[in-house]
């Protein structure tokens, strides 16, 4: 895959959006434990970020995945990893299902809106009880008339506090648990950051050891009352959807990941280069020079593999193998990556406000959300033919 001079006008666009717009409100949002989305998805909405490779009918710009992944990967540029990951929600995870396989109602109402930034979407699959097992989900929407009625709870929300709706995961039939899902598109408020849906409880804030500027919250459903043609695509056809939603969604976070290890190194290497110890500087420290070579050597394998994959799907192919195997590398790397710097920092690094720290604490989580690194590995094992499917 080829970045062109379209994907670095993008890439340039949105950098100057960040070091502009976000950057320097980071500390601030991050202290607060909570961002402005609406203010901020609208400024990228009117940039034209937030629809790359939407349809052009609904405001998006109708370019392929690769120019998705080329944002994403620019969004690792925002020194922290809470505001990345709720764009990456807008953008890449609770949209792709709505608009593949969404009616054209639901797209004018929702997707639009989205690509704009006038409105703030999640999407609804995590339970207390289900997050990497997605088939023991338990919320269910029963059929009464034009209408289904939603009872159930969804936890590890992303911009939950402050969505406007939920591409929702749900039970809609008593089949098989691969085939008696469907996704449903809840309105949570009455219109964007308007009052919360009757029967919608945002039920607490849960606090986090890190991506603090990011919302999370809890999520209860008292017989909410959603029409019918709320539903995407299919009846019972959910579990399909949201696997598919996940191969873009692990590419996302894979790309995402980039740029903020990069950074990581680099912050690591000018604080090394400036400590003095022993006579000499850390850096002159042989130790230092190889590990952190070493690290930079696994950041460019990761970009290869997730560049490939990326490249494979949007020529059409399936990619749930290496899209896997991105998103494991990622998790992996999020964790050793800044782990290994940090030690390098001493006791600098062990202080709250450090951006080596931060990243230490946020990182930390790509090993668990959108598929825990033992799920990957199982996804893996079973496509290498050595577990049972």
């Amino acid at each position: 895959m080829q970045f062109t001079h379209e994907h670095r006008e993008i890439q340039k666009t949105l950098k100057r959006f960040i070091d502009e717009e976000i950057n320097p409100h980071v500390d601030e949002w991050e202290a607060a434990e909570i961002f402005p989305a609406h203010e901020v998805f609208k400024k990228m909405g009117n940039l034209g970020l937030l629809g790359l490779c939407k349809p052009e009918e609904y405001g998006g710009a109708g370019l392929d995945y690769s120019y998705s992944l080329a944002m994403a990967e620019t969004l690792g540029h925002i020194h922290c990893g809470g505001v990345p990951m709720a764009i990456g929600v807008q953008t890449d995870m609770c949209t792709p299902a709505l608009a593949r396989y969404g009616s054209e109602e639901l797209k004018r109402q929702f997707l639009a809106p989205a690509i704009a930034g006038d409105m703030v979407g999640c999407i609804g699959v995590s339970e207390p009880a289900a997050g990497s097992d997605v088939s023991g989900i338990k919320s269910v929407a029963r059929k009464d008339g034009d209408d289904y009625v939603i009872t159930g709870q969804k936890m590890w929300i992303t911009n939950s506090l402050q969505a406007d709706w939920m591409c929702m995961l749900v039970n809609t039939g008593d089949g098989p648990v691969h085939k008696n899902k469907s996704l449903v598109m809840v309105p949570l408020r009455d219109g964007p950051g308007g009052k919360l849906t009757k029967g919608v409880e945002v039920a607490q804030k849960i606090r986090k050891i890190g991506m603090h500027s990011s919302d999370t919250g809890l999520i209860y459903f008292d017989e909410v009352r959603v029409p019918q043609r709320y539903r995407i695509g299919a009846e019972g056809q959910g579990f399909i959807y949201q696997m598919q939603q996940f191969q873009e969604e692990r590419l996302w976070c894979a790309a995402s990941t980039l740029e903020s290890l990069n950074h990581c190194i680099q912050w690591t290497i000018d604080y090394a280069q400036e400590r003095k110890l022993f006579g000499s500087t850390l850096a002159d420290q042989q130790w230092v020079q190889f590990k952190l070579a070493e690290l930079k050597t696994e950041v460019e394998a990761l970009r290869a593999l997730t560049y490939r994959a990326c490249d494979l799907y949007v020529n059409g192919q399936d990619v749930l193998e290496l899209a896997s195997m991105a998103k494991l590398k990622a998790g992996r790397l999020n964790r050793e990556v800044p782990d290994t710097c940090l030690q390098f920092w001493g006791g600098m690094g062990y202080t709250l406000e450090n951006k080596v720290s931060r990243m230490y604490r946020d990182g930390r989580l790509a090993s668990i959300g959108g598929g825990a690194d033992e799920v990957m590995l199982g996804i893996l094992a079973k496509l290498m033919g050595i577990a049972k499917r």
